[in-house]
């Protein structure tokens, strides 16, 4: 994805503090409800319909007393006081505000509660606006040129806010509340709230886009409430579900999931993972694949979605403005106003070399987990065209590796998932001359090559099955004879254009180990340098070793921790057969989870690990991100040592579940699994530490085709 706004560019204090979501439509506020300048708004379609609401009670801004995004995530909740006079002249009100996001509308109560004897007259204000700012504006891009702001028209109980833009489209946001305001304007509501001894007062508000009337009032915002409700909990409790004896291990694992939930949309395609808010809540390819990778041995359904909708959207034509090829699979899709004119490529963009073989792998992994044909025969076009772009790039290559290099200058420079403009670069620091090759692209390469050989071999066609068997042999050749360095018993960053290694050392490498790529004595001196102190820096694995001319532990992708990054490196590990380095991995990031309050943010610095302090912040980074939230199932995924197919009806093999060389995060003695499908069955597994070791059972009764466990604690 690319690269947000850096820190220095955004104001103090400006990441946002309260987040909801509901399909395409999300919003940010801070941690009174109020949505002020910055990043906060009412976002829907990439355009923000809401840039300011803010409540003001007896004149002054109401104090804060606490401030929630439910568990659930579905409502917000703020607890506020306000003075209704001079100190001490009379008692304060106590303020609360609920909303939730439902069919593209923000729903908001807001309650005023008097404690005491005496009857309270007490001035509330609502102040609006609507900037209708494209995404990419609020981030910063300047236009050279915008549409025209209608005429704000108030009357009665609602307000109508409106825009014209460059591309024809009329957006118009309508604020309606539940009883007529003393006073209206075309940017104020006001009220005169009459409450009694002991008595509340309070209005309902339903704020977005004029798409039909709204209503607002208690019945509506019960009715609609529920529905957001139980959509989210429809969401949180599809696939299996895991149990931890360690309260707060679950507490991680809940709000994992809980986000995973929050950022899935049900498209017509079937559920899809957004990448993260507030920069990135829409379709992502590279993003959602890997989330859904991340997902697939405890919900496989999210890969189905995620598989159905690439697969609809994939690469028909040439374009160098979108860097779009026929066979490639999209990195991310916008609808504002500026993708829309042309402004950007974003509308539809496919600068992104990894996102094609991880759309190959995910089908591979899918099928083996499901046994889901009938979904990868539908796709399998989509899946011949992939392979056929892989096939094509590689053969431009004088090394046959997969490159990228941008068409244009509106697009991508880095195309990997470190996509900063700085992220590839030469020991000494001056940057990679294109076309680059990225060393976990070719591990995606490899990965996929193998995986279309299989799928291939399925399909009755051994002779490309040979053919993609050997690219994958050759391309690994390729990868160590010019990736690895000797003298640092590592593998290189990147080949650039010229041939020349990127001699430097980087978390990328890790990826490699996941897809299977480096011989067993390789592959111990790779973990060896991800757990060494310039890569590991005590909370998780770096994006950079502290060694490297760029390295900076608070940049975006130079030096940082991703969750997702360190993941995928664990579960490669785990594959190797490495399991303290796994464990130290799981331990670590849920420590960090913990100081997050229970959610891993995209990213965070770098800094090592002191005594007694906290990870450190990255101060743009989204939160909740897809990947991140995701990370935690990869990494317990890792540790339990888990693989399981799906029955193979070609062959008449039963479904299997491994589980090799378990390990639990130290403080957990029991961890239970329900509801684990593997083809038609629902498996139970309980995993218990016993005289130091791990054991595993299943009290799921055996039956006609249940699928075999095979536990191999050694």
């Amino acid at each position: 994805m690319e690269t947000p706004l850096s820190p220095d560019a955004m104001a103090p204090g400006a990441m946002p503090l309260m987040v909801l979501k509901d399909a395409d439509t999300f919003l940010v506020s801070d941690a009174l409800g109020d949505l002020q300048e910055g990043d906060c708004g009412l976002f829907v379609d990439d355009t923000r319909w809401l840039s300011r609401l803010a409540l003001r009670v007896a004149g002054q801004r109401p104090a804060l007393l606490s401030s929630s995004v439910g568990r659930d995530n579905v409502f917000f909740t703020a607890h506020l006081s306000a003075a209704c006079g001079q100190a001490g002249a009379r008692p304060p009100v106590h303020v609360e505000r609920k909303r939730f996001l439902r069919e593209r509308r923000l729903h908001e109560r807001i309650r005023l509660r008097n404690y005491h004897e005496q009857p309270l007259r007490v001035p509330v204000e609502l102040f609006f606006g609507a900037d209708f700012f494209d995404m990419f504006e609020v981030r910063g891009s300047q236009r050279p040129a915008r549409g025209r702001m209608r005429a704000s028209v108030a009357a009665g109980s609602r307000v109508e806010l409106g825009y014209e833009g460059l591309d024809g489209k009329l957006r118009r946001t309508v604020l309606a509340v539940s009883q007529p305001p003393q006073q209206a304007d075309a940017s104020q509501l006001r009220f005169e709230a009459e409450v009694p001894p002991h008595g509340t007062w309070e209005v309902y508000l339903q704020a977005g886009p004029a798409d039909g009337e709204p209503a607002p009032g208690r019945d509506t915002f019960r009715r609609a409430a529920a529905q957001a409700w139980l959509a989210m909990r429809r969401r949180r409790r599809r696939g299996a579900a895991v149990r931890a004896s360690g309260r707060l291990f679950q507490a991680w694992l809940d709000r994992a999931r809980g986000d995973i939930a929050l950022l899935t949309t049900e498209l017509p395609t079937g559920p899809y993972p957004y990448a993260g808010i507030p920069w990135f809540s829409t379709p992502f390819g590279r993003d959602a694949v890997i989330t859904a990778l991340q997902m697939l041995w405890l919900d496989p359904a999210l890969a189905r979605g995620v598989l159905a909708y690439l697969a609809e959207h994939q690469a028909r034509e040439q374009s160098a403005f979108r860097d779009a090829e026929p066979g490639k699979i999209m990195h991310e899709t916008r609808k504002g106003e500026m993708s829309a004119l042309g402004e950007l490529p974003f509308a539809r963009y496919y600068g992104g070399v990894d996102t094609t073989p991880l759309f190959i792998i995910l089908a591979a992994a899918y099928l083996r987990r499901t046994g889901d044909a009938d979904l990868v025969a539908r796709i399998r076009p989509a899946l011949w065209q992939a392979a056929q772009w892989l096939d094509e790039n590689a053969a431009r290559s004088p090394l046959g590796l997969v490159t990228y290099a941008r068409a244009q200058a509106t697009g991508l420079a880095n195309q990997g998932w470190k996509d900063s403009h700085d992220s590839v670069f030469h020991a000494d620091g001056t940057g990679a001359d294109g076309p680059i090759a990225l060393v976990e692209v070719q591990g995606y390469a490899y990965r996929a090559w193998l995986d279309m050989a299989e799928l291939a071999q399925r399909a009755g066609q051994p002779e490309a099955a040979r053919r993609w068997r050997e690219q994958a042999r050759r391309l690994r050749a390729t990868v160590e004879a010019r990736f690895w360095l000797p003298e640092q018993s590592y593998y290189a960053l990147a080949v650039d254009g010229l041939g020349r290694a990127c001699r430097v050392r980087a978390s990328n490498a890790g990826h490699l180990l996941y897809c299977g790529l480096p011989s067993a004595e390789r592959a111990k001196s790779l973990i060896a340098g991800l757990c060494s102190r310039g890569l590991y820096s005590g909370w998780g694995i770096r994006t950079l070793a502290t060694e490297a001319a760029r390295y900076d532990p608070m940049s975006y992708h130079n030096g940082s921790v991703w969750p997702h990054d360190v993941a995928l490196c664990a579960l490669g590990m785990s594959r190797y057969g490495e399991r303290a380095a796994v464990a130290r991995l799981l331990q670590a990031m849920f420590e960090a989870a913990a100081h997050f309050s229970m959610r891993l943010p995209e990213l965070f610095c770098g800094l090592p690990r002191a005594a007694a302090e906290a990870p450190v912040r990255y101060p743009v980074a989204c939160l909740p991100q897809a990947w991140a939230s995701g990370a935690a199932y990869m990494l317990l995924q890792a540790s339990l040592g888990l693989d399981i197919r799906a029955q193979d009806p070609a062959s008449g093999r039963p479904g299997s579940i491994l589980i090799e060389r378990p390990q639990l995060p130290v403080g957990m003695d029991r961890l239970e699994i329900r509801r684990l499908a593997v083809g038609g069955h629902a498996v139970n597994l309980v995993f218990q530490r016993t005289s130091g070791q791990v054991v595993v059972w299943t009290d799921t009764p055996p039956g006609d085709g249940a699928p075999a466990v095979d536990v191999r604690l050694n």
